[in-house]
């Protein structure tokens, strides 16, 4: 479905007459004085010098499913079925909910939910390296150089993720951190670990929590929220009590300059210090219990989202934001059979067969799942829900049957919090390999996700030298909110 939307006539400072309606009737759309407040409060640009649109701060959660290897544009969002068949491939497309919205053959759950989806067609970074390409993908800033595989973290590619700066700005809600990654870092051959996955140089206050984990397991449990089976709740106390000692020994050693030693400790010993009794914290309450309680999902719910790592970790992420986590990452990463020629989305070899029998069946499952879920909870409206990989597939199917790296466009998709559904933005060009219009860039995406959860693309934090930097240099894309 194609729409094309007027802006109707401004007046002279840019604003249309009906913005300036918009902005006298905040009520009309759930936003009052508190929440302007608070956006004036984030950002050094106010809500009345930038376009109000209802979509802001719709959501009160975010859940980003990131494909690992790059799933390709061709068998998913943007089939070319008038294509050569070295470019279309032997997979058809199929009609979804969405009239003029044609996908993949293997997405026939998804296909009937696109009616709450915008699907980005021409997203692009021109970066064909996996952790290159992620990090611009995972925090909206581009890594220098671009191309570079195997790129590690740390200077000058140090931007926050999206998760940090999320965790950053909403903060921690009850005895849970803010944002939440799993089951497992995101990396290369070699256990390689990409960069732009932590909060980087805004500080570690801020990292989104890692919990390497299969909630899939019979025996699931999270090592830092559970006790540990050799530690009875006596040992925890005594465990505490010995760090409270040793704490106040840091305290009271006095230094040559006549401060404690613990005051000039580098920032990294009050950090540990903080994320120690945090984790304390986390083992006294049930609320954090009761979130990774799989075992109180019914036994169709569980096998609706699947019986496979992925499947149970989307399902956990909903159980998370329903507990007040802000923002949870979902990586799709290798699997145990997974071999280094064509890992997890990365189908350099056997397109087809790695689709159909490991990939995608278990990805429309889960995402189907999700929205359905969310939707029959009432949650869909406040929570967003991200699909990105950090590139797309070539247009040429290779001699090895497979797809190659390929960031001059690809396909992402965004539904729920303030996303409008049933849209198509952006198009490729008949081969699915460079965009004809509608392209957006990763800035543009999380710009999208800040202003959903009610954060201007303006609002700064600070580095380490205290120099404010805003949050995103993309603009939210309006045609899907």
């Amino acid at each position: 479905m194609l729409t094309f939307q007027s802006r109707g006539p401004t007046l002279c400072d840019g604003l249309s007459r009906r913005e300036w309606l918009r902005i006298g009737g905040l009520s009309a759309f759930g936003i009052g004085l508190p929440q302007l407040q608070q956006a004036r409060a984030a950002s050094d640009t106010s809500l009345l010098s930038q376009k109000l649109l209802p979509s802001f701060g719709k959501a009160k959660s975010c859940i980003v499913l990131f494909l690992l290897g790059g799933p390709p544009q061709h068998e998913t969002w943007d089939p070319k079925p008038d294509a050569p068949l070295e470019i279309r491939g032997d997979l058809k497309p199929i009609a979804s909910a969405t009239p003029g919205l044609q996908v993949g053959e293997l997405m026939p759950l998804t296909s009937k939910l696109t009616n709450h989806i915008a699907v980005l067609r021409a997203t692009a970074t021109d970066d064909n390296a996996h952790s290159s390409s992620g990090y611009w993908m995972l925090t909206g800033y581009p890594h220098s150089p671009k191309n570079q595989e195997n790129a590690l973290p740390g200077a000058p590619n140090d931007w926050p993720s999206m998760a940090a700066v999320v965790r950053h700005l909403k903060g921690d809600q009850g005895s849970l951190p803010g944002s939440i990654r799993l089951p497992e870092e995101i990396w290369n051959t070699g256990k390689i670990l990409w960069p732009g996955q932590n909060a980087g140089w805004l500080g570690n206050h801020a990292d989104p929590w890692l919990l390497t984990c299969d909630p899939s397991q019979v025996d699931f449990r999270v090592p830092d929220i559970a006790l540990p089976v050799d530690v009875s709740p006596e040992r925890l106390l005594h465990r505490r009590a010995l760090m409270k000692s040793i704490n106040r020994q840091l305290d009271s050693a006095p230094s040559h300059s006549g401060q404690t030693k613990f005051a000039q400790a580098p920032t990294a010993v009050h950090r540990w210090n903080g994320w120690q009794q945090k984790a304390i914290d986390l083992l006294k309450t049930t609320e954090a219990q009761r979130a990774f309680a799989l075992e109180q999902e019914t036994t169709k719910t569980r096998e609706r989202y699947g019986h496979n790592r992925f499947g149970q970790s989307v399902l956990l992420a909903r159980r998370l934001v329903e507990s007040g986590v802000s923002l949870v990452q979902v990586n799709w990463t290798r699997g145990g059979a997974d071999e280094d020629i064509a890992p997890a989305w990365d189908t350099h070899a056997k397109n087809t067969d790695r689709l159909k029998n490991h990939l995608m069946p278990p990805m429309d499952q889960a995402y189907s799942a999700l929205l359905e879920d969310l939707a029959d909870r009432g949650m869909l409206d406040e929570t967003l829900v991200v699909w990105i990989g950090e590139f797309g597939r070539s247009p040429k199917i290779n001699p090895s049957g497979g797809r190659d790296h390929w960031g001059h466009v690809f396909s992402s998709a965004l539904a729920g919090g303030g996303v409008q559904g049933g849209v198509v933005h952006g198009s490729s060009d008949r081969m699915g390999g460079f965009p004809l219009e509608g392209r957006v860039e990763p800035q543009d995406i999380t710009a999208t996700v800040y202003h959903c959860l009610g954060f201007s693309p303006s609002t700064e934090i600070h580095d380490r030298s205290g120099r404010p930097l805003a949050i995103s240099k993309g603009q939210p894309i309006e045609a899907i909110l």
